[in-house]
């Protein structure tokens, strides 16, 4: 007897656990990508001082911020959503998280020192260019990203069966008064009844 209610319960939980973590990751993702991501010191011929700067998440890996807006939309998606469309939603997320993650890679593989050629004042004639990166925020834009991933997995094999958006007012609320059951004709109603057919026209004797 408990089988039905053990699955709603598990149902509502997986969505919570849907939800937040869409939720955590895009957040995360978007805190990841307005920090500083590396100290840049870009060394010009004397007298010209060296030119010093810091290259945010944004400048070096764009994808991380917009998709960190995605994965905060997403988590209110999921909950309007139900069916067919829950599962491409969550195929967005997975798509949106191995984004994140792929673009982090590109800016630590390589991506921050090119990115630097771009400052003001450098230029790619500029001299040599040292990149001193901070591991970790990029480790945890990753860490977004693998994140966006599993809920997305989980949002398209596991969404269907979730309850959608406004299911629980379906149901009457518990502590609910019951409905008022009719109560059973008297003489007077009846009279009533038939003066008011008789104002209609009817015969209130058929």
């Amino acid at each position: 007897m408990n089988g039905p209610a053990s699955s709603a319960s598990r149902a509502r939980r997986e969505l919570t656990v849907a939800v937040l973590g869409s939720a955590l990751a895009g957040g995360l993702a978007l805190s990841t990508a307005g920090q500083g991501w590396a100290d840049v010191t870009i060394v010009r011929e004397p007298p010209l001082p060296p030119v010093d700067a810091v290259l945010t998440g944004s400048d070096a890996a764009p994808l991380v911020a917009a998709c960190g807006l995605l994965l905060l939309a997403a988590a209110v998606a999921v909950i309007a959503v139900r069916g067919a469309a829950r599962v491409l939603v969550g195929g967005l997320v997975a798509l949106a998280g191995g984004a994140v993650v792929w673009s982090t890679a590109q800016a630590v593989r390589g991506g921050l020192s090119e990115v630097s050629t771009e400052l003001p004042g450098v230029g790619r004639g500029g001299g040599p260019v040292t990149v001193d990166v901070a591991a970790g925020w990029p480790a945890l834009a990753v860490a977004a990203g693998v994140l966006a991933v599993l809920v997305g997995l989980l949002v398209a094999l596991r969404g269907r069966s979730w309850p959608g958006m406004g299911r629980r007012y379906e149901r009457t609320a518990p502590g609910a008064p019951p409905a008022r059951q009719a109560r059973p004709a008297t003489d007077e109603d009846r009279h009533q009844a038939a003066w008011k057919a008789l104002d209609r026209g009817e015969d209130p004797t058929v």
